[in-house]
């Protein structure tokens, strides 16, 4: 087959790219302002990209395309998408290219829920590689262990993080809906994506969607602590359905729980600790949850929990999920993807936790299209509570981000030049402390600037030191 995929080099997109080719189909595609590593990525695996979306792509590289897979970055007014539309050719959206030609009767686990899908996607990943199941995934990030986002396999196992972002300009339901899980995780559930849904009502009804695909022999692995997910299995469930939460909260019922010392129950009864790689352990409360999501769900796949711990006290993390980038002179310099409140005070939490009292300097960028539409200006603050100091990258936002971040007082300041930024940030920084940056975005490449600027001034002082 012969396919040419519109937003190729979004995350998800570029992951249907990369299965698609290992599964021996003609793969070529575009994007709007083509950058590496992505396009490096494609270049490798000989994937034909072309930056923009001239329609004279249908003449050229998409010339004999038999179908055209859309993005859901790509909305009407789009050039190439019109004249597609124009000349009636096939397209599809990537979950449904996904559901007809990868999916279609493997089991599939998907993982959902506004925090933590990657993560846990990356988890339940590699508790299946670890047992010997060999599964194909599609995660939203790149798992240490495998060094890839997607991968194609044979094998019978799917694992699939369940995005409930829109599908397509002409699909707005959730992706989710087309993946037709056997298992599937509902990690958590709360307000987000601004731009598509105007409550948490909405999104809630797309959860239900999800949960009406999932077959009466599935199962739903559920967080048991979110009234949210409560609300959507009482619209209706017609699935086995098994519970998970922290051990101090759920106390000792039928469900899973976690207790502070990492000992995983169900139903009360013990079946080991949870223990991580040493190094790259995996920070805070949400994680050990994360992890015990992905134990229950490996289970219903057939792997026993002692196999699932032996894994994940190999599990090394994903990439952009509190990653060391750098340690100078004494600072370390950290990067996360959190970009929600709820996401950047976790994140803060699980730090704190790992480095006890010493200082926190939080670099962070309001990205997201939920953030960027001040959706959740009122609860910037007290999300950035946690650290000593915060340094916010506010260029052309449309709302008064100064005034959002005034109950931190002088331990919050704002900027719209990114150099001045990296500039306070090091002036403020000394040895011991840890700047954690936390964007969902490239943010112009902070992380090295701050370690360039890091590592100059260290020579600047050992200059003056030496000439005395």
């Amino acid at each position: 087959m012969r396919i040419h995929i519109l937003g190729i080099c979004g995350t998800f997109m570029g992951g249907i790219a990369a299965i698609a080719r290992a599964a021996g189909h003609d793969v070529s595609g575009c994007d709007a302002n083509v950058y590496p590593p992505m396009s490096t990525q494609l270049a490798t695996l000989g994937i034909a990209l072309t930056d923009g979306y001239d329609a004279a792509q249908l003449d050229g590289v998409a010339r004999d395309a038999d179908v055209f897979v859309i993005g859901n970055v790509v909305s009407r007014g789009n050039p190439l998408m019109e004249a597609i539309l124009d000349r009636r050719l096939p397209y599809v959206s990537g979950p449904e290219w996904l559901r007809d030609h990868v999916l279609a009767g493997r089991f599939v686990l998907a993982v959902a829920g506004t925090h933590g899908k990657t993560t846990t996607a990356a988890m339940l990943a590699w508790i299946l590689e670890h047992a010997g199941l060999s599964p194909g995934f599609l995660i939203g990030g790149v798992p240490e262990n495998f060094g890839v986002s997607a991968r194609a396999s044979t094998g019978a196992y799917f694992v699939v993080e369940a995005d409930e972002y829109d599908t397509a300009f002409f699909d707005k339901r959730s992706k989710f809906v087309h993946y037709r899980p056997t298992t599937a995780i509902l990690n958590n559930l709360e307000y987000d994506h601004a731009d598509i849904f105007p409550d948490l009502a909405a999104i809630e009804t797309q959860f239900h969607h999800l949960v009406r695909t999932v077959p009466r022999l599935g199962r739903l692995i559920v967080n048991g602590e979110d009234a949210a997910l409560a609300r959507v299995l009482a619209r209706g469930c017609w699935s086995e359905v098994e519970r998970f939460g922290r051990a101090e909260v759920a106390g000792t019922g039928p469900g899973w729980t976690i207790a502070v010392d990492g000992t995983i129950l169900l139903g009360g009864a013990p079946h080991g600790v949870l223990r991580w790689h040493a190094d790259a352990p995996q920070l805070g409360v949400h994680n050990r949850l994360n992890g015990l999501a992905a134990i229950a769900a490996a289970r219903h796949a057939g792997v026993q929990v002692a196999q699932s711990l032996a894994a994940l006290a190999g599990f090394r993390g994903v990439e952009r999920r509190m990653q060391l980038r750098g340690r100078v002179a004494g600072v370390s310099v950290h990067d996360d993807f959190a970009h929600h409140p709820t996401a950047i005070a976790t994140t803060i939490d699980g730090l704190r936790r790992a480095v006890g009292s010493a200082r926190i300097l939080a670099v962070v960028e309001p990205r997201s299209n939920t953030m960027r539409l001040g959706a959740m200006a009122d609860r910037l603050a007290g999300s950035l509570e946690g650290a000593e100091r915060t340094y916010c990258y506010a260029a052309n936002l449309g709302w008064d981000v100064a005034a959002a971040l005034a109950p931190l007082g002088t331990r919050a300041s704002v900027h719209d030049d990114l150099d001045v930024l990296v500039s306070a940030v090091v002036r403020e920084a000394r040895a011991g402390d840890h700047v954690l940056v936390m964007s969902n975005g490239g943010f112009g490449g902070v992380h090295g600037k701050l370690l360039a600027a890091l590592q100059a001034r260290g020579r600047a002082v050992s200059a003056k030191t030496a000439s005395g």
